[in-house]
C-alpha cells in the first residue's frame, strides 16, 4: 500500500469549550458533520469571499480540533485566528513537529496502523470521494512515494494551494470546495459567506478544477492555458502528461463546441471535469464577445 511523508505541512490545534463554536463562526466547514475519524477540506475567507487559508479539519479530542495547513502559511494562520478569538474560550497553538502521512488504497487505513506506532491517529480525508485515502499523524511512514501521491492527487481532480492557485486569488467554489465538503450551505453566517451563498445559489461560478490531458508533457504552473490567442485559465501541478487547471468552463465549452485547440503553452491538451465532480458545462457556450 503506497504511502507518502510529507513535510511540508503543519497542525495547528484548537481546543477549549468555546472551540466548536468559534471555529463554526469563521471557517466554511461545517464542523456540526464533521464525524470522528475525518478530515474535511475548509477555508478561512476573506470579507470578500476569497480563500486566505486552506487547511484540513478534523476532530482531534473532546473540544479539540486539528487544522492541517501548509507550514509556510502556518503561522499567519495562526495569527488571524488569535485576531478573531476576542473572548472566545480557545487554545491556539501550533505543533512544534508535524508528521503527516497520507496513504491511499482500499486498505490505506488499517494498512498504516498495522505499520506504525499505536499512537497514530487516522482520519479519512473526505475530497476523495471514490478512493479510500487516509491521514496520520504523529509518526513517520516507514517509506515515502511523493511522486506517487502527487499523481494520485491530481488524477483525482484534488486541487491544493501553492500547487494549483494562489492564496487570495481564488473563490471556494473555484477549487471545488464546494464539492469536496469544504463549504457548509446550511449552517450560520462565517467570514465571507454571504459572498459564496450568492455565488451558490445564483449558479454564477465559472472558474472550475479541471483535469487536462496532454500527449507530451505538460509545462510548468502557472502557464497560461489559451484558446486562439485568448486565456482560458492557468495550469496548475501536473505529473507528467496529466495536470490540473483552473479554468472557466464557458470558455472551455467555447472551444470544445467549436473544434478548436485548448492550448498550454505550446502544448496541445484535452481539459474534462473530474468524475466525481457534480458540476457540468453550460449548455450555452459564451459567445466570441464574452470570451
Amino acid at each position: 500500500m503506497p504511502f507518502a511523508q510529507l513535510k511540508d505541512r503543519a497542525i495547528i490545534s484548537v481546543s477549549g469549550p468555546d472551540a466548536e463554536h468559534f471555529l463554526q463562526n469563521i471557517l466554511t466547514t461545517d464542523l456540526d458533520i464533521l464525524a470522528v475519524g475525518e478530515a474535511k477540506p475548509g477555508a478561512l475567507l476573506s470579507p470578500q469571499g476569497k480563500i486566505l487559508f486552506d487547511f484540513l479539519v478534523s476532530r482531534a479530542g473532546e473540544s479539540a480540533f486539528r487544522l492541517e495547513c501548509r507550514a509556510d502559511i502556518s503561522d499567519d494562520f495562526v495569527r488571524r485566528l488569535t485576531l478573531y478569538k476576542l473572548r472566545a474560550k480557545v487554545e491556539i497553538a501550533k505543533a512544534d513537529q508535524a508528521l503527516v502521512t497520507v496513504a491511499w488504497g482500499r486498505e490505506s487505513t488499517a494498512s498504516h496502523s498495522d505499520s506504525t506506532a499505536a499512537q497514530s491517529t487516522a482520519v479519512v480525508d473526505r475530497r476523495f470521494p471514490d478512493d479510500h485515502v487516509s491521514r496520520s499523524y504523529g509518526d513517520a511512514a516507514a517509506s515515502s512515494d511523493d511522486a506517487a501521491w502527487q499523481a494520485f492527487r491530481i488524477a483525482g481532480g484534488i486541487a491544493e494551494s501553492g500547487s494549483d492557485y494562489q492564496l487570495g486569488d481564488a473563490f471556494p467554489h473555484d477549487v471545488l470546495l464546494d464539492e469536496t465538503g469544504g463549504v457548509g450551505f446550511k449552517k450560520g453566517c462565517y467570514v465571507g459567506q454571504e459572498v459564496v451563498s450568492r455565488m451558490q445559489h445564483r449558479g454564477t461560478a465559472r472558474r472550475r478544477v479541471l483535469i487536462v490531458q496532454a500527449g507530451l508533457p505538460l509545462p510548468a504552473a502557472g502557464t497560461e492555458l489559451t484558446v486562439d490567442g485568448r486565456p482560458v485559465g492557468l495550469l496548475g501541478s501536473s505529473a507528467g502528461t496529466t495536470g490540473l487547471a483552473i479554468a472557466r468552463i464557458d470558455r472551455v465549452k467555447a472551444a470544445l463546441d467549436a473544434g478548436q485547440p485548448i492550448m498550454a503553452g505550446d502544448v496541445p491538451v484535452t481539459m474534462a471535469i473530474p468524475g466525481w465532480a457534480k458540476f457540468s458545462f453550460p449548455q450555452e457556450a459564451v459567445s466570441a464577445e464574452e470570451a
